[in-house]
């Protein structure tokens, strides 16, 4: 048991803050939403900065704060274009995606696929997203956050995985998305403070000075002690190529990851259909991008340091609680408890998502006639469900994982492309029908599941590209041969505005200064 009685103090007035907070926030349960836990899909208010915390609440979790840092400490900073290229990737959401589903008022993506092509492949792709974050989002993020809670507190993995899965899910069910949304504000402060403090102290620590002027002495000690550590753009050479294939974090596969990640995932996208117009959730999106830009100062350099600070260790996901439990007392309380409100707002929102799936395309597919009351009870039940099943699977599935987060991608990168297509062709090609669809909804598991068997040592960020290809074709073939549904009967594209605000176009030129420097630098 590494907290003292100080760390604990830390938790409890953490955890009693967020309870307070929640419970003035939380709707009347006679006004919450029948499907998706409160009003806020319905109401539409949210502010900008509500908006753009909570897609990073949401986004970083036990995946980004102990998975990358496992990563970075296996193959070094080039783990950071997952998120530097992600801040682009979110620009181009918020201009050329979200005006589309807010005008049409979307609610969840398998919705917009009815709308758009018909009801059974709304019904596939819904079945699809379930699983996924059944059992790999959820069941990785609680591997990872019970890792941390196993390692600082010494609880056995098994009680720490369910007291974590027990508390965050709790939490959310309690809370729902509205009042997680405000909360999520004090939450990614939390997370960027957590982060900012590890990784200061840890350089601190390398170079043996400090202040300010020890923190840089220390990442230059680090550049210099490391300098395989230090590259954005990984050669065929390197061990870890198969994760991140040279330039194709820039200019290929990668892409695929963060238009299907950003542009069309449910729990992530959820924030921004809450939004009280186009332009608030594109300021949303902007401060998204920007802190973006900063999380690979919280969650890579501490895996970096960690090769240096502890050495060898048994994973690679231990990385960031081992640095964790050499912080001083107290500090190391308030890094614990900014980590577990990053895994509680991650989960709640997964939670969130797969009872609104289930219920509005699910239920509502095969019980069309479904009132309010059985939605509720079903929504419930279903994210209880869920995450009892992912408490179980990350028991079985998880044990012999040695990085986390590049399981994630593994097996996300299942759907992706598939996901990508039918998207992309529904909102940009007319001809598109569900029969294209379909075809493509199957070429994407069985292409990816035929080029996982036959060709294992392909990176599967290659993988993506070539399914993507693949897909297309099919959607193409499909489409042509059979009779689209009308575009203009549901799903509003000619009337969509694109344009943007100067600020918008300004954030965007600065973002892409910043990471051209970033490149240039580190290449």
């Amino acid at each position: 048991m590494h907290l003292s009685m100080l760390d604990i103090f830390v938790v409890m007035l953490y955890a009693l803050l967020m309870l307070g907070v929640a419970h003035f926030l939380a709707p009347n349960k006679d006004h919450r939403d029948a499907d998706n836990l409160d009003s806020a899909l319905r109401t539409r208010t949210l502010p900008w900065w509500a908006i753009g915390t909570s897609l990073i609440a949401a986004n970083i979790s036990a995946e980004q704060i102990i998975g990358m840092s496992g990563s970075a400490y296996a193959l070094g900073l080039a783990i950071a274009s997952y998120e530097w290229t992600a801040a682009m990737a979110l620009l181009i959401v918020g201009k050329y995606l979200l005006p589309i589903f807010l005008k049409n008022r979307i609610h969840t993506m398998p919705e917009f696929l009815r709308r758009r092509y018909g009801r059974n492949i709304q019904l596939i792709m819904a079945i699809f997203w379930l699983v996924l974050y059944v059992f790999v989002n959820l069941t990785a993020v609680l591997w990872l956050g019970a890792t941390a809670v196993n390692i600082v507190t010494g609880l056995p993995m098994i009680e720490s995985l369910i007291l974590l899965g027990l508390f965050a899910g709790n939490f959310a069910l309690y809370v729902g998305l509205k009042a997680a949304s405000a909360t999520d504000v004090v939450q990614v402060s939390m997370l960027v403070l957590g982060g900012l403090v590890i990784v200061c102290i840890a350089l601190e620590r390398i170079s043996g000075v400090g202040d300010i002027a020890g923190v840089a002495m220390g990442l230059q000690t680090l550049a210099h002690d490391l300098p395989g550590h230090f590259h954005l753009i990984l050669t065929p050479d390197n061990p870890y190529y198969k994760y991140l294939p040279g330039t194709a974090v820039i200019f290929g596969g990668m892409w695929i990851v963060h238009i299907s990640y950003w542009g069309f995932n449910q729990y992530i996208l959820q924030r921004t259909l809450t939004a009280a117009s186009v332009r608030e959730a594109q300021k949303g999106v902007v401060l998204a991008a920007f802190l973006k830009l900063l999380i690979p100062v919280l969650v890579v350099l501490p895996g970096i340091a960690a090769v240096q600070l502890v050495g060898s260790l048994p994973r690679p996901d231990a990385a960031y609680p081992t640095l964790m439990i050499q912080l001083p007392h107290g500090l190391m309380g308030f890094v614990f408890i900014a980590l577990v409100a990053a895994i509680v707002a991650s989960m709640g929102s997964t939670l969130s998502s797969i009872a609104t799936i289930f219920t509005r395309d699910v239920v509502k597919a095969v019980h069309p006639t479904a009132g309010d009351r059985l939605m509720t009870i079903t929504g419930r039940f279903t994210a209880i469900v869920a995450l009892a099943i992912s408490m179980i699977a990350a028991w079985l599935l998880m044990q012999n994982v040695d990085q986390a987060f590049q399981y994630i991608q593994e097996f996300t990168g299942f759907i992706t492309p598939g996901v990508v297509v039918i998207f992309l062709c529904g909102i940009f090609w007319p001809k598109a029908s569900e029969t294209g669809a379909l075809a493509a909804a199957a070429g994407t598991v069985l292409a990816s599941a035929g080029f996982k068997l036959l060709t294992p040592e392909l990176p599967f960020l290659h993988r993506m590209g070539w399914v993507l290809l693949i897909c297309f074709v099919l959607m193409v073939l499909g489409s042509l041969l059979s009779k689209p549904k009308p575009q203009g009967s549901e799903i509003d594209i000619a009337g969509v505005d694109y344009s943007t605000s100067g600020g918008y176009n300004v954030a965007c030129l600065a973002i892409v200064a910043i990471l051209a420097t970033v490149y240039t630098i580190w290449w």
